[in-house]
Parts: structure tokens; sequence; C-alpha cells
């Protein structure tokens, strides 16, 4: 069984495009089922970086404890590698900088650690100016997914039914 672990923008362009709150509430019933089968996950910075106000940052309030993982110990020791890796000088200060600083090393760090997926709309990049979630993933050994191909692994439907 793979264990998938969602990036930030996983989240927020599914809500302000794909699979909106207000028009496909059955991508964000399969998110909660997947969830507490144990299958999908986000990390505790991923909600930090969703704005708050909106109805994606109720929502994500809403089941804040059982899809946001808090790090462990051994995600810090990833988050340790992840960090030499940035630094070893193949990426910018500021490149390495920002990468560090947001949720991606940590989405990298605990794919790693507890063995999951990062699940990103980012693709691979060679850029030295930024890193990308999946350059990172292909470099330190950690599997990555774009959102459809999670979707499809998983089966998952979005069945219409009749209006509430």
């Amino acid at each position: 069984m793979t264990t998938w672990l969602l990036d930030t923008n996983v989240f927020v362009r599914s809500a302000q495009q794909e699979y909106g709150l207000d028009f496909c509430p059955g991508f964000w019933d399969w998110l909660l089922a997947a969830n507490a089968d144990g299958r999908v996950y986000s990390i505790q910075k991923v909600f930090a970086e969703i704005v708050p106000g909106d109805a994606l940052a109720q929502w994500a309030a809403k089941y804040e404890t059982p899809l946001f993982l808090s790090l462990d110990a051994g995600d810090g020791l990833m988050l340790g590698r992840v960090a030499q890796w940035a630094r070893s000088g193949r990426f910018t200060n500021a490149a390495a900088t920002e990468f560090l600083g947001v949720a991606d090393s940590q989405l990298v760090a605990v794919a790693l650690a507890r063995k999951m997926t990062v699940v990103t709309h980012e693709v691979p990049s060679n850029s030295k100016q930024r890193i990308k979630v999946p350059t990172a993933c292909i470099e330190l050994g950690a599997p990555y997914s774009s959102p459809y191909e999670m979707l499809r692994r998983e089966r998952a439907r979005f069945v219409l039914g009749a209006h509430p």
C-alpha cells in the first residue's frame, strides 16, 4: 500500500480549480476517507501555508489533527540530510534558503523517513535558482507523484449525484 504525502499546491489548486469545495465534494470526501484508512496525509507546515480565512482554510482547520502530521525525531534526522543536500553548492544560497524555509524540505524529509510518496503539481527542474520538490525527491530517493497519478492508482471515483 502506498501512503501519500500532499504538498500545499495540491490543496490550493484543487480548491481553486479542479475540485472546488463548492462543486466537487467527492474529492474532499475521498481525501478524508483515504486519511482515515492511513493512505493520505500532509504535514503541519503545509497546513500553515494554507491562507487563513477562505473555505479551504476552514476545511483544513476542521481536519487538522488527523490529516496534517507533526514532525517527529526521525523526520528531524532526515531533514538534516535534506538540508545538507540543498546546501551542497548545486543551488544558489537563495534557492536553498527558500526551499528549507517552506514546507517543501519537510515534505521530502517526512517522505524519506516514513517511506511515503510526495504528491505535488511541481515537475523536476535543473534550475539552480529554485529547488523543486520532484528534483529533491529524485536526488534523495523519495518517490513522488502528480495528484492525478495518485487518484488513478487509488482508483478514486467522483460520481455525480442528485443535488442535496
